[in-house]
């Protein structure tokens, strides 16, 4: 068994990194080329990968869970606590306003009720993983109609619970769901609610600080990997789904030092499972049935979209978002995510569901989480627009051929302040460094980033060195920030170039070099020492 994992785990790698490539060079979002990758390793086309002991559902779920948790790690407790209501309300109406409409024409078609009811519940569901990576990609997560849509959409994850206890009710084993049932979840979501908030105060408080004086990334990680693993069992044992565990071990670590630490170090490990499991949500889908029954699949698809996007609309309205970005997240959130296709196989798993009717709901499904990427970024368009007129200039690579441009050399303390200056006054801002872990942090808040060696010719030019209206050089070596400069001279005779060096002897060397002005840490400190002393 374990030879054959390995092969099939190593074929969705190395489909998913050229897949991954192909996307890049014709410019389109990774997620598609996953899903398309999918769909061909799977049984319907190829058949590279059968998966037939559902080994893989264990690295596919890892990807879930460790992307959860960025969400829980990114996501705004505050926001929460403003918008709880709201969300409430805007999660509510988002899911009846679609489950109602599909439940009604599934009936017309001639579905009985039960079935109809829990295939329109499925589909009101939309992608929690997708839409956050998604939005992560452009640097939208963190925006406030970024955070009104995860919030609606975890609604929607939180709703699973009592969706699957109203199975046995399809099924007539109505026996085995009591009111008792629904209290018995109400307080045991209640404690773990109060056991998250006990822990992240315990966390913030006590642990964190013991950890961090040991200055150990494997100790930090191994504990981060534990206490998610935990709170995700812990979830999972007491009744609740393992991904509400995921995202409230997320919540914990949220709002802390290490939480920027913490969401560099799982980077790598989240995108690797998040591959394998968008590769696998491709491999259930039979693309035979669009040969078969073109006419129903692609107008179940197109319908569904339709409604799905009203429903996100009016529901984002109600979280006080304007009209037109609430309509341009809608059209992100008209498709169907991946806990649909855990209702729907526990409907055939207690005979609610025919295979037939299953394969035909993943047809859909998976057709409209390929099609996801590229309505959310039209979508975007007309809510950058909205940013536009209504907050200050936008944080998009379209809108950098409008406004002037800023590159920063050195993404440490002083570059991420001087970055966050620079941004306000409406600048274009794209960081340089030799750390992905440094720079992670700017990409998920929308900046431009280019990892490498910023005294090499072809690194700055990724940069856009060439057209930048100011260039800040701030790396901790001063014979390295003199190579800098001269490049960045070389290519940009215009630019406005601020050097920070470290010895008041290199201040000379670097504006020889091109540099229009040098801030000298030795100077700085010396002159805030003796203010210091003349108070004194």
């Amino acid at each position: 068994m374990a030879p054959t994992l390995i092969r099939e785990l190593l074929i969705i790698l190395a489909a998913g990194l050229i897949a991954g490539l192909v996307c890049r060079w014709i410019k389109v979002s990774v997620l598609i080329g996953y899903l398309v990758v999918g769909t061909l390793l799977g049984d319907g086309c190829l058949g590279w990968v059968v998966d037939a002991n559902h080994q893989l559902e264990a690295f596919a779920e890892t990807g879930v869970f460790l992307l959860l948790f960025s969400i829980g790690l990114e996501f705004s407790l505050d926001d929460l606590r403003t918008l709880g209501r709201k969300l409430l309300i805007g999660g509510t109406v988002q899911m009846l306003m679609v489950a109602v409409p599909v439940a009604c024409l599934l009936l017309q078609l001639g579905l009985s009720w039960r079935p109809a009811w829990l295939l329109a519940s499925a589909t009101a569901f939309s992608s929690t993983v997708l839409v956050f990576k998604a939005l992560s990609e452009c640097g939208q997560a963190s925006q406030p109609h970024g955070r009104r849509a995860i919030g609606i959409l975890l609604f929607q994850d939180a709703a699973l619970v009592p969706l699957l206890l109203i199975v046995p009710l399809l099924t007539g084993e109505s026996d085995s769901v009591t009111v008792g049932s629904y209290l018995a979840l109400a307080g045991i979501s209640s404690l773990f609610v109060l056991a998250v908030i006990g822990l992240r105060y315990a966390l913030a408080m006590w642990i964190i600080p013991l950890f961090a004086g040991y200055r150990s990334p494997e100790l930090v990680i191994l504990f981060t990997l534990v206490v998610l693993g935990s709170v995700t069992l812990a979830a999972y044992t007491v009744g609740l789904p393992a991904a509400v565990g995921a995202f409230a071990a997320g919540l914990s670590f949220n709002g802390n030092r290490w939480t920027k630490q913490i969401d560099a170090l799982v980077f790598p490990f989240r995108e690797t499972f998040a591959a394998v499991f968008f590769v696998g949500l491709g491999l259930i889908f039979d693309p035979r049935l669009l040969i078969s029954e073109p006419v129903l699949i692609l107008g179940f698809l197109t319908g569904l979209i339709l409604i799905k996007g009203l429903a996100a609309t009016v529901a984002l309205r109600l979280t006080s978002l304007n009209l037109q970005s609430s309509f341009g997240m809608g059209i992100g959130l008209a498709h169907v995510g991946e806990f649909a296709f855990i209702l729907a196989s526990q409907g055939v798993d207690a005979g609610l569901l025919s295979a037939m009717n299953y394969q035909r709901m993943v047809a859909i499904s998976v057709g409209s989480l390929i099609l996801t990427p590229l309505l959310l970024k039209q979508g975007l368009r007309w809510t950058y627009s909205t940013q536009d007129r209504n907050s200050g200039p936008p944080r998009t690579m379209e809108a950098a051929t409008r406004k002037s441009q800023a590159t920063i050399i050195g993404a440490g303390p002083i570059g991420r302040q001087v970055a966050s200056q620079l941004e306000l006054t409406g600048l274009d801002v794209c960081l340089v460094d030799l750390s992905s872990i440094n720079l992670h942090p700017f990409a998920q808040e929308g900046f431009r980033t280019v990892v490498g060696d910023a005294t090499e010719q072809s690194v700055l030019e990724l940069a856009k060195i060439g057209t930048a209206a100011i260039i800040v050089v701030s790396v901790p070596n001063d014979d390295i920030a003199n190579q800098i400069v001269r490049i960045a001279r070389k290519s940009n005779a215009l630019a406005t170039i601020l050097v920070r060096c470290r010895f008041q002897s290199n201040t000379q060397k670097l504006r020889s070099a091109g540099a229009d002005s040098v801030v000298s840490e030795e100077a700085e400190a010396s002159q805030a020492l003796l203010r210091i002393l003349i108070k004194h």
